[in-house]
């Protein structure tokens, strides 16, 4: 008999309750579900283009529970490569970063250049004529492709083409990678820590404005001392704050920073002696995209959530932020900063101040957030409350960034994915 399909949201838009079942946070089994049905599906970020600028670059990291490389071959294109031989299944890359011509598989030496092609086998007489190295090549996901410089992974090649899984998230990667008229990189050096808390949960509080007051507070106290006094406004509505639903399960939340950015903005913070540097700059994006669009790229942050697992916080610096589930209550988070390929040194070092102060492992903001996260996951312990409530704002007809229009976005296409029979999804690709 087959098995009744959980419930895991209730969603009625009537009366404006939406409400999450905590099971989706602590059932071992529905952690298999979502790897079969979300990360075996979906599109997932694997890594920047900068990050391999040569021939020969590469990185191995893990992608959806996949040991795979980054690469750029001698040809000049960035592939992803799974990361495992196609003799017997050893690593053939085991270091982090670097230039190689080949891999080589430390267990037989059967070694492989850097497009993945096996280019030599030891006693290779030894096999029949039916022995093939075009068929023992690396391996690589089903689909891989690049949007902007940002180049993902999907396993499944039925699901639809990056482009149109990306839907509405386009228009904010390009607010992203429009902040230099040369290109972005990724700036070397890596952020790696865990936390005892589901995967999701860091889904929801990565754009939730809800608890930015009460839980950052040592954060708004530092604000006030050099002069930026952010508690006295009303969060809910400033002048320009908008939550959108980008289709597919992205979301962004959208706001005029009253902090600053150090792009085109100046504040007093940033000193007087950068004014004039910021005012030029500022000239040029309103040359480049008109005063509408350059005021967007200058003076609103954004935090952008890519269903599943990738979060672009666009702030006082750009951090690429990923995490894998590694048990229901456990999961592994890297963050990288990104910014524009001809920033200047003095920019640059205020940037990686702000990618290391607020969002850091150690900065303002990230310790209070797993700390959160983790109490909530203690929390769930508490098996007789069921729910979780998320439905702040849901009858609002313009909702504020306090509001959690951005969660139900990711819930409601985690939910249809979670929930969908597998019959159909069979007929679909056929």
């Amino acid at each position: 008999m087959e098995k009744a399909t959980p419930r895991y949201i209730i969603d009625d838009r009537e009366r404006g309750i939406f409400r999450v079942n905590r099971r989706a946070f602590i059932d071992p089994e529905c952690l298999e579900e979502e790897r079969r049905r979300i990360f075996d599906r979906c599109w997932i970020y694997v890594g920047h283009e900068s990050e391999v600028p040569h021939p020969g670059d590469y990185r191995s990291r893990e992608v959806a529970g996949r040991p795979v490389i980054l690469v750029r071959g001698d040809d000049g294109a960035v592939r992803v490569l799974l990361n495992t031989c196609t003799h017997r299944g050893a690593f053939v890359c085991r270091q982090r970063t670097g230039n190689a011509k080949t891999f080589q598989c430390p267990y037989h030496a059967w070694t492989f250049n850097n497009c993945g092609q096996l280019v030599g086998v030891p006693g290779e007489e030894s096999y029949s004529d039916a022995f093939s190295r075009d068929e023992l090549a690396l391996a690589s996901p089903a689909q891989v492709s690049s949007y902007r410089g940002f180049v993902f992974a999907c396993f499944d090649r039925n699901t639809e083409s990056l482009p149109d899984y990306l839907a509405g998230a386009r228009e904010y990667l390009d607010l992203v990678a429009d902040q230099s008229e040369i290109g972005m990189k990724v700036v070397p050096g890596e952020q790696s820590y865990s936390a005892r808390a589901n995967w999701k949960l860091l889904v929801e509080n990565s754009y939730d404005g809800y608890h930015g007051l009460p839980t950052h507070q040592r954060y708004f106290s530092f604000l006030g001392d050099i002069g930026i006094d952010v508690r006295s406004r009303n969060l809910s509505r400033p002048p320009h704050q908008i939550p959108l639903d980008l289709g597919n399960g992205h979301a962004v939340v959208e706001y005029q920073s009253a902090w600053g950015r150090p792009i085109a903005h100046w504040v007093p913070p940033f000193g007087e002696h950068r004014k004039a540097h910021f005012e030029e700059t500022r000239r040029r994006f309103e040359e480049r995209f008109g005063k509408e669009r350059a005021w967007r790229i200058c003076e609103t942050s954004r935090n952008l959530g890519i269903f599943p697992n990738l979060v672009i916080n666009d702030i006082m610096a750009i951090t690429i932020r990923t995490f894998f589930p590694v048990s229901p209550d456990y999961m592994q988070v890297n963050a990288w900063a990104l910014a524009p390929v001809d920033e200047s040194a003095e920019d640059s070092a205020l940037r990686l101040d702000n990618f290391l102060t607020f969002l850091g492992p150690g900065g303002f903001a990230t310790p209070d957030d797993v700390e959160m996260l983790e109490s909530c996951q203690r929390g769930f312990r508490n098996r007789e409350v069921e729910w979780s409530d998320i439905s702040r704002g849901m009858k609002r007809e313009h909702p504020a960034i306090t509001d959690e229009l951005q969660m139900r976005a990711f819930w409601r296409r985690w939910n249809q994915l979670m929930t969908e029979p597998q019959v159909r999804r069979a007929r679909r690709a056929a």
